[in-house]
C-alpha cells in the first residue's frame, strides 16, 4: 500500500519558509485513476514530485508496502523512480536530439534490459499508444499529441507500477485530449494512475476518485481508502499480485523483520532491488547524438582544443627525428673522448637512462586503453638512491691497467688525474711583464663568487647565476700524455696531431713548468679566460658586469690583441696549498692567499711554488673534429708529478699527519663524537651576547626569531612606497643605496629603469615590513627576554654561525689532509681512457668488465662511457628543449581545455531540462555527470584525432624545410606511433578533467528545478 503520512513541505525563501504541503495524509489502491484538483500554487505538483521520488518532504513519511522511505538513498529514490513509477509531463519532456524510440528505450537502458528485449518492449509501448509507424522520428517532427502519446509510451514502457500524469492534456486541443485521457483510463484497470489536473469536468469524467487540494491541505476525496473495505486488500503497487517481482517488492516477513529490529544477514538496499545504472555506452550515445546537432561548434571546439595537441606533436616529431640522426652519428662518427673511472662515482649512464626512460620494454607491459602514470620522480628517486657515491679502489686498477697488454692494443691515450689543491698567481694588467699590476689567484669562480657576496640583492642574484654557470670553467687543463713508457715527449701524439703551433719558434712542453697557451680556430681566447691569466684586470670585468646588470650595452669593440712574443713572455707563479701558509709564533698557520698583501709576498716569494712560463701557442687544426682540450693554458704531467713529489717534502703536510686529532691551521681539536648539550649552547651564546651592544644582540637574535614578513603586507608597503612623490622616494633609494654600499649605481639609473625600480622598490618594502615587526614584536623586550625566546631549533642554528666562538675546528682531518694536497701517484682521484674507434671504446669496456669478473664486489670498477654519454646528453638537451617547448604549448592544451570546460557548462545549462528527463526516469546523480564526462571525451578524442592528422600532414612541410636549411637528408621529422596514442589519451584526460566541474554541477541539479527549466 502506498500512504503518505502526514506529508509536509517547506520551501525556504530567504529568511522565511513557505509550505507547500500541510499535514497530507493519503492512502492509495493498487489500481485506480486518482485526480488531484486544485488551483494553481495549492501544492498539487509538489504533491506529486513527493510521490515520484522527484522532491523529498520536510516531515512527515512516505510509506511504501508499509516499509517507510526517511531512511532511503539518493539510489534508492533512483531505483524507485526507474522501475516503479511513469511520468507523463505536460510539457512531454522528450529528449530533443534522441529519436523517439531512443527516447522510449532509455529507461530501459537504465535497468539493464539487452538491447534486444528493450527494443522489443519499445516498439510494443509505442504500438499500444499507435505510434508504431513513428519510432524513427525525432520530437520535432511530431505534433503535440503524438508527442504526449511518446511520453507515455516512455512512461509504460518499464511497466511501472505508479503513473503519474501532471496536467497530461494542458498544452492539447480538445479531441487530442480525449485520446490522450482514453488511453490513461484503460491504464488505470491495471495501475495507479495519479493525475494533477485543473479540468474538474475532465477528472469528473475520467477518474475513479477526485482529491481536492487547497493550500497545501486535502480539503476533498471522493473515495477514501478505508482500512478493510476489501478483504484482503492486495497492496497499491502489486508487489505482491504479479508474478514477476517489481523492483519494490519486499517480502512480508523480511519487511515485518525490517521494522521491528533490521533484516540482518546482508545487508540490502531499502528498495530490495539490484540498483541499476547507465551503462558508459549509453552516456557515450546521449552524448554523440547531443554533439552531432551541433556539427559545427562541435568541430570549432574540438579543432581549439587540437592546438596544443599539434604543438606538441610537432616538437615530439623534430625530436624524434633529430634523436634518430644522433644516433646514426654516433654510429658513423670516431671517437676521441674518454671513459671516465672516478675514485668516487655515481653510475651517470643508469641516471641519464632513468632521465631519459630508457629502462627497457617490461616497464610498459600494460594494453593502452587508458592513461597511466609514469613514475619518473619515484625512478630517478630509486636509481640515485641505489647507485649512490660508489668507490672504485683505482690503486689496484691503475696498476692493472699498466701491466695490462690488452687494454694497449686498444688504447690511443690515458690521463691520470689527481685532486691536486693549488694555487696559480697572475699579475693583472695588459702591459705583460709590468710590475704594477695586482696579484691575483687565476680563478674565475672565485671571482664571481667573491663579486655575489660583495654587492647587493640584483647583482647578487645575476652574479650567483653566472657563478652557477661558470662554476666549471677552468682555464688550466692537463693535456694527454704518451701511451708509451720509452717515449720522450711530455704531450700525446694524439694532442699533437689535433692540435699546432701556430707561433714561429713555439714549441711543446719539453719540462715540468712549461706551458701552452690554446687558443681556438679563430685565434681567439675568452674574456673570462684573459682574466684568469692576468691580461684583464678585475676592474674592467666588474664594469663589464655592471654594466650588464644595469641593462646597459656593453662596448664590444674594445678587444685586445697581442703578439705571439707578447704572450710568451707570460710568467705564472703556481704555489701548492702547503706553500701558501705562514706559520705564526704560537704555532698556528696564517693563509697569506687570503689577503692582497699576501698574495704579493707569495707571488715575489722564489722559494715557494714554482714559476710558469709559456713555451708555444697551439690550435686546432683544420681537420680536427673537436677541440678535446678544454682549457686555455694546457701543462703536462710533468708538471703533477713535480707537485705530488714536492709536496711530500713539505712539513707542514706530515705535521697534520703527526696530529690527527688537532687542526694544526687554527690550533684546535677537531670535533670529537661528544653531544654538545643545549645548555652548553645557550651559554655560549649568552657570552656572546653579553660582548655586544643591545641593539646588535637584538639583530644577532632577529636571524632566528624574526616574524616572517607575509605576501600581502609586503604588497600593501609596496603600493604605500609607490604612492609617495617623487623627491620622498628618491630620498628613500638615496638613503638604500648608501647603506647597501652601491658604487655606480646612481637614483637616476634607478628611477629611469623600471625593472631596477620594482626591484629596489620590493628590497625597500621588505626592509621596512621587517623592521616594523621587529619593532613590534621585540621594541619592548630587553635581550635577555629575547633570549629567553629561543627554541632548541633556533639555538642549534644560532650555535653555528661564524661569530659565535667555539672551542673546536670547523674542519675535519680529512679536509685538512686533502686541503694541504695529500695525493700520491699511485692513487688517482680520476682516470680517462682514450680510444680512437667506437670499436676499441667497446672492446676498452669489455676489459674493464671482465676486469671486475675477476675480483671481489668491492673492488669492482664502475664507469661513464663519455663518448656514450656525451651523444646521449645531446640527446637530453634535444629532449630538454624539446620539454620546454611542450610546457609552453601545454599551457595552450590548458587553456583549450578551460574552454572546453566552459562550453560544456554551457551544454549542461542548455540540457538542463534533459538532466531533469533522464533524473524523471530513474537516472542517478553518477549517470548525468557520465552523460557529461563522456561529452567532454569525445570532444577530446576528437581534437586528439584532428591533432594528430594536421600534424602528419604538416611533418611534410616540416621536412622540406629542415632539408632546405641543414641540407642533411636523414634528418626527418617522424611523430610515433606511441608517442600519436599517448597525445589521443592525453586530450581526452584533460578535457575529461576539464569537465569534471560542469558534469558535478549536472548532477548535482535538482531534477523538479531542471524539468521546470526552458
Amino acid at each position: 500500500m502506498l500512504s503518505l503520512k502526514n506529508i509536509t513541505k517547506e520551501y525556504p525563501t530567504g529568511d522565511t519558509k513557505v509550505q507547500a504541503l500541510r499535514g497530507i495524509s493519503l492512502d492509495f489502491r493498487e489500481n485506480e485513476f486518482v485526480s488531484i484538483l486544485g488551483p494553481s500554487g495549492c501544492g498539487k505538483t509538489t504533491l506529486l514530485n513527493i510521490i515520484g521520488g522527484l522532491d523529498q518532504y520536510t516531515s512527515g513519511d512516505l510509506i511504501i508496502n508499509g516499509i517507510s522511505t526517511r531512511r532511503y538513498t539518493d539510489a534508492d529514490w533512483d531505483t524507485y523512480r526507474n522501475h516503479s513509477i511513469g511520468f507523463v509531463f505536460q510539457s512531454y519532456n522528450l529528449i530533443p536530439h534522441q529519436t523517439v524510440l531512443a527516447n522510449v528505450e532509455l529507461a530501459l537502458t537504465l535497468s539493464g534490459v539487452s538491447k534486444r528485449e528493450r527494443r522489443r518492449r519499445a516498439v510494443d509501448a509505442l504500438k499500444q499508444v499507435g505510434l508504431g509507424a513513428q519510432i524513427h522520428k525525432k520530437p520535432n517532427q511530431m505534433s503535440g499529441g503524438q508527442m504526449q502519446r511518446v511520453a507515455i509510451a516512455r512512461a509504460l514502457v518499464n511497466d511501472p507500477d505508479i503513473l503519474l500524469a501532471d496536467e497530461p492534456t494542458g498544452a492539447l486541443d480538445t479531441q487530442t485530449s480525449i485520446q490522450i485521457m482514453d488511453i490513461l483510463r484503460s491504464i488505470s484497470k491495471k495501475k495507479l494512475i495519479i493525475m494533477v489536473t485543473h479540468n474538474p469536468e475532465l477528472a469528473r469524467r475520467y477518474s475513479s476518485r477526485i482529491i481536492k487540494v487547497l493550500d497545501g491541505r486535502v480539503v476533498g476525496d471522493s473515495r477514501p481508502y478505508r482500512a478493510g473495505e476489501d478483504s484482503a486488500p492486495a497492496p497499491v503497487l502489486g508487489l505482491f499480485r504479479r508474478k514477476k517481482r517489481s523492483p519494490l517488492a519486499i517480502d512480508p516477513e523480511e519487511a515485518r523483520r525490517a521494522q521491528f529490529g533490521g533484516l540482518g544477514g546482508k545487508k540490502r538496499s531499502a528498495t530490495g532491488k539490484k540498483k541499476r545504472s547507465m551503462s558508459f555506452f549509453t552516456a557515450l550515445s546521449l552524448s554523440l547524438n547531443n554533439l552531432m546537432t551541433k556539427k559545427g561548434r562541435t568541430f570549432m571546439t574540438s579543432f581549439a582544443g587540437s592546438i596544443g595537441i599539434i604543438g606538441i606533436a610537432l616538437i615530439l616529431s623534430v625530436s624524434s627525428g633529430v634523436n634518430a640522426y644522433i644516433e646514426s652519428v654516433q654510429r658513423d662518427t670516431l671517437a676521441s673522448y674518454p671513459i671516465e673511472l672516478h675514485a668516487e662515482s655515481v653510475d651517470l649512464t643508469a641516471l641519464v637512462n632513468t632521465l631519459m626512460n630508457s629502462n627497457g620494454d617490461d616497464t610498459h607491459d600494460h594494453d593502452r586503453n587508458k592513461v597511466y602514470e609514469s613514475i619518473v620522480l619515484a625512478q630517478l628517486m630509486n636509481a640515485l638512491g641505489s647507485t649512490g657515491t660508489e668507490s672504485n679502489d683505482l690503486t689496484a686498477f691503475k696498476k692493472h691497467l699498466e701491466s695490462s697488454e690488452e687494454f694497449a692494443k686498444y688504447l690511443s691515450a690515458i690521463r691520470y688525474q689527481y685532486d691536486f689543491n693549488w694555487s696559480i698567481l697572475v699579475r693583472e694588467g695588459n702591459e705583460i711583464g709590468s710590475d704594477a699590476g695586482k696579484v691575483v689567484k687565476s680563478d674565475v669562480a672565485a671571482w664571481l663568487s667573491g663579486m655575489s657576496g660583495s654587492s647587493g640583492s640584483s647583482q647578487s642574484s645575476y652574479s650567483s647565476m653566472m657563478g652557477s654557470s661558470m662554476g666549471g670553467f677552468d682555464v688550466w687543463s692537463e693535456m694527454l700524455s704518451p701511451l708509451d713508457k720509452n717515449d720522450t715527449n711530455l704531450v700525446s701524439s694524439l694532442v699533437r696531431e689535433k692540435y699546432e703551433l701556430i707561433d714561429e719558434g713555439g714549441r711543446w712542453p719539453e719540462a715540468a713548468n712549461e706551458v701552452v697557451l690554446i687558443v681556438d680556430e679563430h685565434n681567439e681566447i675568452s674574456d673570462l679566460a684573459l682574466f684568469a691569466l692576468g691580461l684583464r684586470t678585475e676592474e674592467e670585468m666588474n664594469k663589464v658586469m655592471l654594466a650588464a646588470m644595469k641593462g646597459e650595452p656593453v662596448d664590444l669593440s674594445d678587444r685586445k690583441s697581442w703578439s705571439y712574443e707578447e704572450i710568451k713572455q707570460m710568467r705564472f707563479r703556481l704555489l701548492l696549498a702547503s706553500e701558501c701558509y705562514e706559520k705564526n709564533a704560537d704555532g698556528t698557520y696564517t693563509d697569506l692567499s687570503a689577503s692582497d698583501s699576501g698574495l704579493e709576498t707569495l707571488y715575489g716569494d722564489a722559494d715557494r711554488g714554482f714559476t710558469l712560463r709559456v713555451v708555444g701557442i697551439v690550435r686546432p687544426t683544420d681537420d680536427a673534429t673537436s677541440a678535446f682540450m678544454s682549457g686555455s693554458i694546457g701543462y703536462t704531467s710533468a708538471l703533477a708529478d713535480e707537485a705530488m713529489a714536492r709536496t711530500q717534502k713539505l712539513g707542514m703536510l706530515d705535521e697534520q699527519k703527526n696530529s690527527p686529532d688537532i687542526d694544526i691551521i687554527t690550533g684546535q681539536p677537531f670535533k670529537s663524537d661528544k653531544v654538545i648539550t643545549e645548555e652548553q649552547k645557550r651559554t655560549a651564546i649568552h657570552n656572546y651576547l653579553a660582548s655586544l651592544s643591545e641593539a646588535e644582540a637584538k639583530q644577532f637574535l632577529c636571524r632566528v626569531l624574526a616574524p616572517e614578513p607575509s605576501e600581502e603586507q609586503i604588497a600593501a608597503k609596496v603600493a604605500e612606497i609607490n604612492a609617495y612623490p617623487d623627491s620622498a622616494l628618491r630620498q628613500i633609494l638615496s638613503t638604500a643605496l648608501e647603506t647597501l654600499g652601491q658604487e655606480g649605481v646612481t637614483v637616476d639609473m634607478v628611477m629611469e629603469n623600471p625593472q631596477l625600480k620594482s626591484m629596489a622598490i620590493q628590497a625597500i618594502a621588505l626592509a621596512m615590513v621587517q623592521e616594523e615587526l621587529n619593532q613590534a614584536a621585540f621594541g619592548d623586550k630587553t635581550v635577555a627576554e629575547m633570549e629567553a625566546m629561543l627554541s632548541a631549533a633556533q639555538v642549534d642554528t644560532l650555535y653555528e654561525e661564524d661569530e659565535i666562538p667555539h672551542d673546536y675546528s670547523k674542519s675535519t682531518y680529512q679536509k685538512n689532509l686533502a686541503l694541504l694536497g695529500d695525493v700520491n701517484s699511485d692513487s688517482p682521484s680520476a682516470i680517462y681512457l682514450y680510444a680512437a674507434t667506437f670499436e676499441d671504446k667497446d672492446e676498452i669496456s669489455a676489459l674493464i668488465d671482465a676486469y671486475n669478473g675477476t675480483v671481489e664486489e668491492s673492488k669492482k670498477i664502475s664507469y661513464t662511457d663519455y663518448v656514450g654519454l656525451l651523444m646521449s646528453s645531446v640527446t637530453t638537451i634535444v629532449n630538454a628543449i624539446s620539454y620546454v617547448l611542450i610546457a609552453f604549448v601545454a599551457i595552450s592544451l590548458v587553456v583549450s581545455s578551460i574552454m572546453i570546460g566552459i562550453i560544456t557548462y554551457i551544454s549542461v545549462l542548455e540540457r538542463t531540462k534533459e538532466i531533469g528527463i533522464l533524473r524523471a526516469i530513474g537516472a542517478s546523480k553518477k549517470d548525468v555527470g557520465r552523460v557529461f564526462n563522456a561529452e567532454t571525451l569525445i570532444v577530446g578524442f576528437v581534437a586528439g584525432v584532428i591533432g594528430i592528422v594536421i600534424t602528419l600532414l604538416l611533418n611534410q612541410v616540416v621536412n622540406v624545410i629542415l632539408f632546405h636549411f641543414t641540407g642533411i637528408a636523414g634528418l626527418r621529422a617522424v611523430l610515433p606511433v606511441g608517442a600519436a596514442i599517448i597525445l589521443v589519451a592525453i586530450s581526452m584526460f584533460l578535457t575529461f578533467i576539464a569537465g569534471l566541474i560542469p558534469s558535478g554541477f549536472a548532477a548535482k541539479k535538482n531534477p523538479v528545478e531542471a524539468l521546470r527549466s526552458e
